[in-house]
């Protein structure tokens, strides 16, 4: 099976090499390419043009990567289907990562990384899947976890960051002796951390702590 690939980038140079990266790799034909995002758009959604993938770069002046995502997903007719977008970008900022993932993209990689891992997205994308260059898949895990922690930050601000983590290991059942032995402390000073953190939350006893941490998302 052919895969058919759409290039959107407004600089020639790099659609030049990318169609080259494209044609060689046997398996994919370029059926299209865009300097800009509202050609992309007047292309593959006005003119209908097929594509399976679209490698879409994310900076473009006038209308954005990101905004030409979301305008290929609304403006998709009935029975056909959206091609699937792989972003290219030189950034990895976590604003734009999300938010070309919100968009409706699958798949983020840097320019720059090697012809062969660009063909194996490429396909990776194609067959339904989801690629990300490393450091893009790693600052969405800590993204993400940022992400995970602020409402428990919300919920708790009076606590400290240890007592914060002691109440998590509260919301999963762990005893005082096994907290001490997971965070390395005496099992005294878990005692009196407990102590406080009950004061600070206005609770009685562990299985109101319990509650009062997991409504908030600790003990996952």
């Amino acid at each position: 099976m052919t895969i058919r690939v759409f290039l959107v980038d407004d600089r020639s140079l790099f659609r030049a090499g990318v169609r080259i990266a494209m044609e060689d790799a046997g398996d994919m034909k370029v059926v299209g390419e865009a300097d800009s995002g509202e050609e992309a758009v007047r292309a593959l959604v006005d003119e209908r043009v097929q594509a399976d993938v679209v490698l879409m770069d994310v900076q473009m002046p006038g209308l954005s990567g990101v905004a030409a995502v979301s305008a290929l997903a609304a403006g998709r007719r009935a029975g056909d289907e959206t091609p699937r977008v792989l972003m290219l970008s030189v950034t990895d900022e976590d604003d734009m990562i999300v938010a070309a993932l919100r968009a409706g993209a699958h798949g983020y990689l840097l320019k720059g990384a090697p012809r062969a891992e660009l063909i194996r997205a490429v396909r990776t994308v194609a067959a339904r899947g989801a690629v990300f260059s490393p450091t893009v898949a790693a600052r969405l895990s800590g993204y993400f976890s940022a992400v995970h922690e602020m409402p428990i930050r919300v919920a708790f601000p009076q606590l400290t960051e240890r007592e914060r983590q002691i109440l998590d290991l509260i919301a999963r059942g762990y005893p005082n002796r096994r907290i001490a032995r997971e965070l390395v402390l005496a099992e005294k000073t878990v005692r009196n951390h407990v102590s406080h953190i009950f004061a600070k939350i206005d609770v009685s006893d562990r299985a109101a702590a319990m509650v009062r941490a997991r409504d908030a998302g600790l003990g996952a």
